[in-house]
């Protein structure tokens, strides 16, 4: 049981829980509201309440049933009139319509409602569900029928499932913490050389994984207890429930003498793993509702975040940050040493935030702290050194954009931030009593069911546009890449399963080969008794052909097409069998990643991937699984991929197409927040990439294991610009 700002949340089992949630709706003006409920979650039985229950026999106000139709997408973090809520939606794969949005107060409370979900979905709803008094609806209001299948989420404590060296090596331990550098790629001649090398602070914070990412998240006055780097922060577009646009303004006093003020405009990412490790990503960028500012010079962050992971039962957490940041200093007074020192320098606020936590646990308070004192003498008594400093740095900048004027004083204060997402006219937020009244019988008003449908269809909208919105945002560093400004090629005719080349020796740039199963580790023959995994030997399958397509619209069924590699096998006859993997990443462009897999042998040989092949979509999406791996890359673009396996069909939407000699599944990576965030990411870095996939089916019994691969892959350094593009 945990409990936070009066919210009861007990679980008792995996697929069975119940506490406080709200109902996230929209009134007849279009504005979302919130109302609190208290729901039950029984296995497959969801009830829902308006206060706590006196007896398993109390009529709920609605329930429903959650069977293996069901989904649920993490919507991230949002805040509504002032109150910041982590989104979840349960719908129904069949219509998308029939949805139900909820909202926690805490990242945890989600989370584990997320899992229970998950759970009930999976296990599924028995064919007859006995109840006296009364009459159970299904979650979709035309009913749904399937089989139950009995499987379970692989929610194993393993953080990695890839067998990869670490590229990080010590070389310093300072205010309690270890310090890291990312070791480079050796080229002919020695390293290359890097003037921003990325640095990482380790250390152990004395409080949970939860509260401090909450901690990391504000951009308030209540940052000031702790980051003393800290002037000013505030939340320039909000993207989506898991990504924004943030700037923050940086004092002068921490820097060297005579350096003037930095700020940093950033993409923001975060997300949360299943083990309870929080991840937040930042960038830089350009945006064009936050120009350069007077008086203050603009880094450039190259990469950099925290892993907040769990210890010690969860009573304390490793903190790590991540620093890869150019200071756009000039080298005429300050040296690319100096600069390094810098990021030492702000990496200290890991020591700052272990300090913050061990005197809250000591009951200490610190508001006599948190706007500044302890260094607002220091800043007066240099000031004046540092506008005379200012000035003579001015005459000799190439950028008078950058030049910085005499600044009011009481800018230098600490100074809170008010919230910038304004609560809305109370007038618009009081629904008429009538409405209310008609809808407590439903999960949702009639407006609001309209509101869903043109939600939905803007969320398909943005995510169609997602990569068109941030056309504008090109990150400040080289090697930068947004598809948007890839110049198109002309359409030609593509001959399915040629586009992309294979190149074993990984020395081609936009290739692909297969990558080495012994990197990634499955379910052995006794993981049901030790939960040990082990390395992989093989691939059932060949990978033969690939393709990179690009089209206005999303291309499925690729397998089915005249002329591709797949149909000239089903016109000789032979045994072959494809198993084909279609990734989908929307936008005003779709890009498709195709790779192909044959197998000779007859599929009865095959147990599990026969029941895969044969089994509904219900019973595959609980078990296809990835194991994605990025061997070489940015650090950023490592942490937001991972080397955990997941059931993609969990988190994404599969569309299955079916042939006398193949199966495809087409993933549509926009059908997900998290997934958009992710992947979008990855193509600004794609050509300095080197992507490793695995894919299985996942072994629940004793007979299913050991696991084996499907297959795997290797992409080598992807480029937009050569993908095919396909004729309308």
């Amino acid at each position: 049981m945990s409990s936070s700002n009066g919210n009861r949340t007990t679980a008792t089992s995996s697929s069975s829980m119940e506490g406080w949630l709200y109902l996230i709706r929209c009134n007849r003006f279009g504005l979302q509201f919130s109302r609190k409920r208290y729901f039950v979650l029984d296995h497959h039985l969801l009830r829902s309440f308006k206060s706590i229950p006196n007896s398993t026999d109390q009529d709920p106000v609605r329930s429903a049933i959650v069977d293996s139709c069901i989904r649920v997408m993490d919507n991230g973090r949002e805040s509504i009139n002032r109150k910041v809520f982590f989104i979840f939606t349960l719908y129904n794969t069949s219509n998308h319509n029939d949805q139900l949005k909820l909202g926690a107060s805490r990242p945890e409370e989600a989370a584990r409602w997320i899992q229970c979900f998950h759970e009930a979905s999976l296990k599924g709803a028995p064919e007859d569900i006995g109840c006296s008094k009364r009459r159970w609806q299904s979650f979709s209001l035309s009913g749904s029928s399937s089989r139950n299948h009995q499987n379970s989420i692989d929610w194993t404590l393993s953080s990695s499932d890839v067998i990869a060296p670490s590229p990080w090596t010590i070389f310093g331990c300072q205010n309690g913490l270890r310090l890291f550098k990312e070791a480079k790629d050796r080229v002919s001649g020695g390293k290359k050389r890097d003037d921003h090398p990325a640095i990482m602070a380790v250390g152990v914070v004395d409080g949970t994984s939860e509260a401090i990412f909450q901690t990391l998240m504000a951009l308030g006055s209540s940052r000031s207890e702790w980051d003393f780097c800290f002037s000013k922060g505030s939340v320039v577009e909000h993207l989506d429930g898991h990504t924004d646009i943030i700037h923050k303004q940086l004092y002068s006093d921490w820097l060297p003498w005579g350096m003037k003020r930095r700020d940093l405009l950033l993409r923001r990412y975060w997300r949360r793993e299943d083990d309870g490790t929080y991840v937040i990503l930042y960038h830089s960028v350009f945006h064009k509702k936050c120009p350069r500012q007077k008086g203050y010079v603009r880094a450039c962050l190259k990469s950099g975040g925290y892993v907040i992971s769990p210890a010690n039962m969860g009573k304390q957490s490793v903190v790590k940050h991540m620093l890869a940041i150019d200071w756009k200093c000039w080298r005429s007074y300050l040296k690319s040493s100096s600069a390094y020192s810098i990021t030492i320098q702000m990496l200290g606020r890991v020591a700052a935030l272990r300090e913050l936590f061990r005197a809250r646990l000591g009951n200490c308070t610190l508001s006599d702290y948190s706007s500044g004192e302890l260094t607002r003498n220091r800043r007066n008594s240099l000031k004046e050194e540092y506008a005379n400093s200012d000035t003579q740095i001015q005459a000799n900048e190439r950028n008078p954009d950058n030049s910085i004027e005499e600044v009011d004083p009481t800018q230098s204060e600490h100074v809170g931030l008010v919230s910038l997402n304004d609560a809305d006219d109370e007038f618009y937020d009081v629904m008429e009593p009538s409405n209310c009244d008609e809808s407590e019988n439903g999960w949702m008003t009639e407006c609001s069911h309209q509101k869903s449908q043109e939600i939905r269809h803007q969320k398909l909208s943005s995510a169609a546009n997602f990569v068109r919105k941030l056309h504008d945002l090109a990150v400040h560093k080289r090697g930068y890449v947004d598809l948007q400004e890839v110049v198109g090629e002309e359409s030609t005719t593509c001959p399915y399963g040629s586009t992309l080349p294979k190149d074993p020796t990984c020395t081609l740039p936009c290739s692909l080969t297969e990558a080495d199963p012994s990197t990634f580790l499955i379910r052995g023959e006794n993981y049901l008794e030790d939960r040990l995994k082990v390395k992989a030997k093989g691939t059932l399958m060949q990978m033969v052909a690939a393709d990179w397509l690009r089209s206005e619209k999303r291309e499925d069924d690729l397998g089915g097409r005249p002329g591709s590699i797949v149909q000239k096998y089903a016109a000789q006859g032979g045994p072959e069998f494809f198993f084909i993997i279609n990734i989908q990443v929307p936008g005003s462009t779709t890009y498709s990643l195709a790779l192909y897999y044959m197998m000779n042998t007859p599929l009865e040989d095959a147990p599990l991937l026969e029941s895969f092949i044969k089994g509904d979509d219900a019973f595959r999406n609980s078990r296809f699984k990835l194991i994605p791996y990025i061997s070489k890359g940015s650090w950023i673009v490592k942490q937001s991929v991972g080397k955990k396996a997941c059931l993609v069909g969990q988190a994404l939407e599969i569309n299955y197409f079916q042939g006398k000699n193949y199966l495809e599944l087409g993933i549509d990576i926009g059908s997900s927040t998290v997934a958009r965030g992710v992947v979008n990411l990855v193509l600004g870095y794609l050509n300095h990439l080197v992507i490793e996939m695995a894919f299985l089916i996942q072994g629940n019994t004793r007979e299913e294991l050991p696991e084996f691969l499907l297959g795997t892959c290797r992409l080598n350094h992807l480029d937009a610009s050569k993908s095919v593009c396909l004729m309308p």
